[in-house]
Protein backbone atom coordinates (compact mmCIF):
# COMPACT_ATOMS: atom_id res chain seq x y z
CA UNK A 1 0.00 0.00 0.00
CA UNK A 2 1.11 3.52 -0.64
CA UNK A 3 2.02 5.87 2.19
CA UNK A 4 -1.00 8.19 1.94
CA UNK A 5 -3.09 9.36 4.91
CA UNK A 6 -6.83 8.80 4.39
CA UNK A 7 -7.74 11.85 6.51
CA UNK A 8 -5.19 14.52 5.56
CA UNK A 9 -4.06 13.14 2.21
CA UNK A 10 -0.40 13.70 3.08
CA UNK A 11 2.03 11.87 0.78
CA UNK A 12 5.78 11.28 0.77
CA UNK A 13 7.94 14.33 0.07
CA UNK A 14 10.81 14.08 -2.40
CA UNK A 15 14.13 15.87 -2.36
CA UNK A 16 17.88 15.48 -2.23
CA UNK A 17 20.19 14.24 0.49
CA UNK A 18 23.20 16.57 0.56
CA UNK A 19 26.47 15.20 1.95
CA UNK A 20 29.29 17.17 3.52
CA UNK A 21 31.03 17.29 0.12
CA UNK A 22 27.75 18.62 -1.33
CA UNK A 23 27.12 15.50 -3.38
CA UNK A 24 23.36 15.13 -3.98
CA UNK A 25 21.39 11.87 -3.99
CA UNK A 26 17.63 11.30 -4.12
CA UNK A 27 15.67 10.66 -0.95
CA UNK A 28 12.10 10.78 0.27
CA UNK A 29 10.40 11.81 3.50
CA UNK A 30 7.72 9.33 4.52
CA UNK A 31 4.67 10.56 6.46
CA UNK A 32 4.14 8.92 9.84
CA UNK A 33 1.39 6.50 8.71
CA UNK A 34 -0.32 4.31 11.33
CA UNK A 35 -3.00 1.65 10.90
CA UNK A 36 -5.75 2.45 13.45
CA UNK A 37 -9.13 0.93 14.25
CA UNK A 38 -11.94 3.25 15.28
CA UNK A 39 -15.36 2.30 16.64
CA UNK A 40 -18.39 3.88 14.98
CA UNK A 41 -21.23 3.85 17.52
CA UNK A 42 -23.83 4.93 14.95
CA UNK A 43 -23.13 1.83 12.80
CA UNK A 44 -22.07 -0.41 15.72
CA UNK A 45 -18.90 -1.51 13.92
CA UNK A 46 -15.16 -0.92 13.69
CA UNK A 47 -13.46 0.82 10.76
CA UNK A 48 -9.77 0.48 9.91
CA UNK A 49 -8.02 3.62 8.71
CA UNK A 50 -4.48 4.38 7.49
CA UNK A 51 -3.84 7.75 9.11
CA UNK A 52 -0.84 9.95 9.79
CA UNK A 53 -0.03 11.25 13.26
CA UNK A 54 -1.65 14.56 12.27
CA UNK A 55 -4.74 12.64 11.06
CA UNK A 56 -5.01 10.98 14.48
CA UNK A 57 -4.97 14.41 16.13
CA UNK A 58 -7.69 15.63 13.74
CA UNK A 59 -9.87 12.61 14.62
CA UNK A 60 -9.31 13.26 18.33
CA UNK A 61 -10.32 16.90 17.89
CA UNK A 62 -13.33 16.60 15.55
CA UNK A 63 -14.54 13.10 16.40
CA UNK A 64 -14.60 9.95 14.31
CA UNK A 65 -18.22 10.39 13.21
CA UNK A 66 -17.63 13.76 11.52
CA UNK A 67 -14.36 12.61 9.93
CA UNK A 68 -16.02 9.47 8.51
CA UNK A 69 -18.92 11.56 7.17
CA UNK A 70 -16.40 13.87 5.48
CA UNK A 71 -14.54 10.89 3.95
CA UNK A 72 -17.77 9.41 2.61
CA UNK A 73 -18.68 12.78 1.06
CA UNK A 74 -15.36 12.59 -0.83
CA UNK A 75 -16.30 9.09 -2.05
CA UNK A 76 -13.95 7.00 0.11
CA UNK A 77 -15.33 3.51 0.78
CA UNK A 78 -15.06 2.44 4.43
Amino acid sequence: MSAICQVTGSRPGYGKRVSHSHRRTARRWEPNIQQRRYYLPSEDRWVRLRVSAKGIKIIDKRGIESVVAELRAKGVKL
